[in-house]
């Protein structure tokens, strides 16, 4: 496979061929290129060494101090090789994006003043960056500053090239003092172990003695937007809350489905070619692209991989994203709902799980009717999600989340699971008769031309509707949303599937009879939980109703969601598999709520700066003009009607945003001098949201009534069709 190097175009009438071929680069030795991965570890560590450190990678375990040096040493001398001057431990803290603290490689000079370059295995292994300043909901008060970064063996160190120079970045977890994760990696990995020890339980049953453990793998599709970088700036609320919070409709949006799959416009095209090579040498498996539903809206995704590494190469794309866009003259929205009226973004977030000896297990085979095993672990993750629906929905919350989900562009705030036509007939047959004998085959698609192929026909469809939807041989959950850290959702995912597993293994092994157990278990659980089960229209107003009869749970928001972390089932889940204690649930709650109401606070004071200081007095001039033309109209002796008529409404709405000004303002401050977090976000989302709906209506008509060289910032036709 070729690709082009970093602003390879045609060849250039001064350059020749030539020189373009000689820019050309081979992606096969690009890939990988900065990173500090099993093949470079191999070539430049001492076998036993490289030896001890792929077996704490794959079994845990510690590397001695001893080992840890001689890593350190070979990971500086690579990275100095390929001009990096500083390290970073690199954690993702509760923030939802990565943090850095760099330190250089020079030590104090030799007795000649020669500056040493210098990396020990402590400060490979450890690190100490202050704890206090970062997201923690309670559980470090300001004067408690201590916390420890420690390294991730299983994520790959990598370098990061920008104007900082090149950095070498060493993925780590992020804990306090006293032991409580800060972060979102350590319960993460804590999860991944609990889902490995718990599956390798259920494969045991059905005599595999091989695997030694089972991985969750994801495949992120990444969701954007991408906008001219000087119209961007002229948006102060894209600027702070990097969503727009005024905006009339543009006279198209995306009613013509002509933006989806369309061609890659050049601009776009240039910031993709540079995106891949950035990302490739990051390690990244960016596989495809494509332009998205709305105007301005991109997609990438990647290959799948192990989700702790799935997870640090998302915040790794995102963070890449924002940067080779800024090389462009663009930037990057990653905001949820950046436009109303239009399409927000997403990301779905593919998930599988599979043995350390090659088997998927949510692959169902030809004939699923007659896989065992993965009838049961299918039974299992139906009662997994449904028993905790209002934790799996609390795992995909933000703020900008808020305004995408159960719109019709997204799944609606319900989980429900998407098995498709064959895996619910199967079901069906198991919930009635207890056996299925048959299932649904695909066939062939006739295409009815002469010249093309019959195409195999899978044996369902898909619906793009569902939040959680059985997609061949993964589960995607589509709720994620496209600003978001990874972590939580897949953390959430291996735990419940975790307590599901463990439950039926505890069950099936004290069977006497296997056989008879395991078609028992499967029926009990698929009829138990087949509420769950949808494969209809989720956009439907039927199907909330319908919902709500089947007794599934409906979070509209976040603040509603975040209670879902501490109800006790939730607490019994987490600390049964020692991924969370009860003390790091109560903290995600309380940053949940803080995060909520810090965010609209933000939103609201942008809205109440703009509407203030830029659109009324642009309006305010606008009828200035309005009121000479009235006057100058009359001295012509002509009545001036329709210049009255819209002077009139002009001023009209100028009045109703004034007053939806000052009730904002008013509801502002209210929110702004509450305590109790809870009660304070709450408020924020009842009170002060409306409110700032309620200033944005008459700002939005009057954009459409006022002169487009009077208005004091970029429409949204400006801003998602001009790129």
């Amino acid at each position: 496979m070729r690709g082009h190097a970093k602003n390879v175009g045609q060849p250039s009438p001064d350059g020749g061929m030539e020189e373009f071929m000689s820019e050309l680069l081979n992606v096969e030795e690009l890939f990988g290129k900065n990173v500090f991965n099993l093949g470079t570890m191999r070539e430049r560590l001492p076998k036993n060494v490289f030896k001890e450190v792929k077996k704490v990678m794959e079994q845990g375990g510690e590397l001695s101090l001893a080992t840890a040096d001689i890593v350190a040493k070979a990971m500086k001398d690579w990275a100095v090789e390929n001009g990096a001057t500083h390290y970073t431990h690199w954690f993702q803290p509760l923030t939802g994006i990565t943090a850095e603290k760099h330190d250089s490689f020079v030590s104090h000079p030799d007795e000649n003043g020669k500056m040493l370059m210098e990396f020990s295995g402590k400060e490979l292994i450890k690190g100490e960056p202050d704890a206090s300043s970062f997201p923690s909901g309670g559980l470090r008060a300001t004067f408690e500053a201590r916390g420890y970064t420690a390294w991730d063996i299983t994520s790959p160190a990598f370098l990061k090239e920008d104007a900082t120079g090149v950095i070498l970045c060493i993925p780590t977890a992020f804990c306090s003092y006293t032991g409580e994760a800060l972060d979102k990696k350590t319960p993460l990995l804590r999860s991944m172990e609990a889902l490995s020890e718990q599956a390798l339980r259920i494969v045991r049953l059905f005599g595999n003695t091989r695997a030694t453990k089972v991985t969750p793998s994801v495949g992120p599709e990444q969701e954007y937007f991408l906008i001219d970088r000087q119209k961007y700036l002229k948006r102060e609320d894209l600027i702070f809350a990097g969503r727009t919070l005024f905006g009339a409709p543009a006279p198209k949006g995306q009613e013509m489905d002509d933006h989806y799959f369309g061609v890659i416009r050049e601009r776009i095209g240039a910031f993709m070619k540079d995106l891949n090579i950035e990302l490739w040498k990051l390690g990244v498996t960016a596989k495809t692209q494509h332009n998205e539903v709305a105007p301005a809206q991109h997609e990438l995704a990647p290959i799948y991989e192990t989700v702790n590494i799935a997870v640090d190469h998302n915040q790794i794309v995102m963070e890449t994203m924002k940067k080779v866009a800024e090389r462009h003259g663009l930037r990057c929205l990653l905001n949820e709902k950046p436009f109303a009226g239009v399409n927000g973004s997403g990301k779905h977030n593919n998930w599988s799980i599979t043995t350390d000896d090659g088997m998927n297990l949510l692959d169902p085979g030809e004939t699923p009717n007659e896989n065992i095993q993965f009838l049961l672990v299918l039974a299992c993750i139906l009662k997994a999600v449904d028993i905790h629906a209002d934790l799996l929905r609390q795992s995909a919350a933000d703020v900008g989340n808020d305004h995408r989900l159960g719109a019709n562009e997204a799944p609606p705030a319900i989980i429900s699971v998407f098995l498709g036509d064959q895996l619910e007939d199967v079901v069906k047959q198991l919930i009635e008769t207890g056996e299925a004998r048959s299932c649904l085959l695909g066939g062939k698609l006739m295409t009815g031309v002469s010249t093309l192929p019959d195409l195999p026909k899978d044996a369902t469809d898909r619906n793009r509707t569902s939040p959680f939807a059985f997609t061949g041989n993964k589960f995607e959950f589509r709720m994620v949303g496209s600003s978001d850290s990874i972590a939580s959702p897949n953390t959430v995912l291996n735990a419940i599937v975790a307590e599901a597993f463990c439950e039926a293994a505890d069950i099936l092994e004290k069977a006497e009879d296997f056989e008879m157990a395991v078609h028992d278990l499967i029926k009990e659980y698929m009829t138990a939980h087949c509420r769950i089960i949808f494969n209809g229209n989720g956009y439907s107003d039927e199907w909330v109703r319908e919902a709500e009869r089947r007794g599934l749970p409906n979070i509209r928001s976040m603040v509603e969601s975040a209670g879902a972390l501490t109800t006790e089932k939730a607490v019994k889940l987490f600390e049964k598999f020692h991924i969370f204690t009860r003390a790091e649930l109560e903290a995600r709650e309380e940053v949940q709520y803080e995060t909520y109401a810090k965010s609209i606070n933000i939103e609201a004071l942008t809205m109440i700066d703009m509407a203030s200081k830029q659109i009324i007095p642009a309006v305010a001039g606008y009828t200035q003009k309005l009121a000479k033309a009235v006057l100058d109209v009359r001295a012509a002796g002509v009545e001036p009607a329709v210049q009255a008529e819209l002077l009139a409404r002009v001023n009209g709405k100028l009045t109703e945003m004034r007053e939806a000004l000052a009730a904002l303002q008013k509801t502002e401050a209210e929110a702004s001098a509450m305590a109790d977090g809870k009660e304070q976000a709450f408020f924020y989302k009842d009170q002060v949201m409306p409110a700032m709906e309620a200033l944005r209506k008459p700002a939005d008509e009057l954009e459409m009534l006022v002169d487009k060289e009077d208005w004091p910032f970029p429409t949204y036709g400006d801003l998602m069709f001009e790129v």
